[in-house]
C-alpha cells in the first residue's frame, strides 16, 4: 500500500480519533484503579491474572525506575518526540492505508495516555497484572497494551509490505523476461 499520500488526496489524520479513545480509555481505568485498589495489595480475578495498583517511574518493565528522578523529564521528551513523528506520520500517510494508521493510532494513544501520567503524577500507574505459577509479568496498563499491540500491527506491516514488494518485483521481472 501506497505510504505517502498524494497532494489533495485525504490523511489518515482521521484515526486521530482512535488515539483520544485509548488516552480516554486508559485515563478512566487508571483512575478507576486509584479508587478502587489498594497500592501492591493483589485482586484476584483469573488464577493467572490480578488487578494490582503499582507506580512506575521508569519505563517498560520499569527501566530506570530506580534512579533519582530525570528520567521522568527523559521519558517525557522521548514521548513527546515520539507522538510529533507518530502525528507526522499519519498526516503523511493515504487515509485508505488502514492498517498502519491503526498500528500508528494505538502507539499515540499509549504514549500519551502515559505521558499524562508522567506530567501530573511523576509515575505511570499500572493495575493488570498477569501471572502462571509464580513468574510474575510486569504489571502494565491499557495504555502499554495499545502500545504493544500497536507496535505488533507495525512489525507485521513491515513483513507484509516487504512480501508486497518482493511478489511485486518478482512479477515485473517475469514480464520482463517474457519480452
Amino acid at each position: 500500500m501506497n505510504q505517502e499520500r498524494k497532494a489533495g488526496e485525504p490523511s489518515a489524520l482521521i484515526w486521530l480519533w482512535l488515539s483520544v479513545f485509548v488516552i480516554a480509555f486508559d485515563l478512566i481505568t487508571k483512575q478507576l484503579a486509584e479508587n478502587f485498589l489498594s497500592y501492591g495489595q493483589p485482586v484476584p480475578v483469573l488464577p493467572v491474572f490480578d488487578l494490582t495498583l503499582l507506580y512506575n517511574p521508569g519505563a517498560a518493565f520499569s527501566f530506570l525506575a530506580g534512579e533519582d528522578g530525570w528520567q521522568r523529564w527523559f521519558f517525557t521528551a522521548i514521548a513527546v518526540g515520539v507522538s510529533i513523528m507518530l502525528i507526522s506520520w499519519l498526516y503523511k500517510l493515504p487515509r485508505a492505508n488502514k492498517w498502519l494508521a491503526v498500528a500508528l493510532s494505538l502507539v499515540l494513544g499509549g504514549a500519551l495516555g502515559n505521558l499524562f501520567d508522567r506530567l501530573v503524577y511523576g509515575h505511570v500507574i499500572d493495575f493488570i497484572s498477569v501471572h502462571w505459577e509464580g513468574a510474575y509479568f510486569p504489571a502494565f496498563n491499557i495504555a502499554d497494551s495499545a502500545i504493544t499491540i500497536g507496535a505488533i500491527m507495525l512489525v507485521l506491516d513491515v513483513f507484509y509490505e516487504a512480501r508486497r514488494e518482493k511478489a511485486a518485483a518478482t512479477k515485473a521481472a517475469d514480464l520482463n523476461s517474457q519480452d
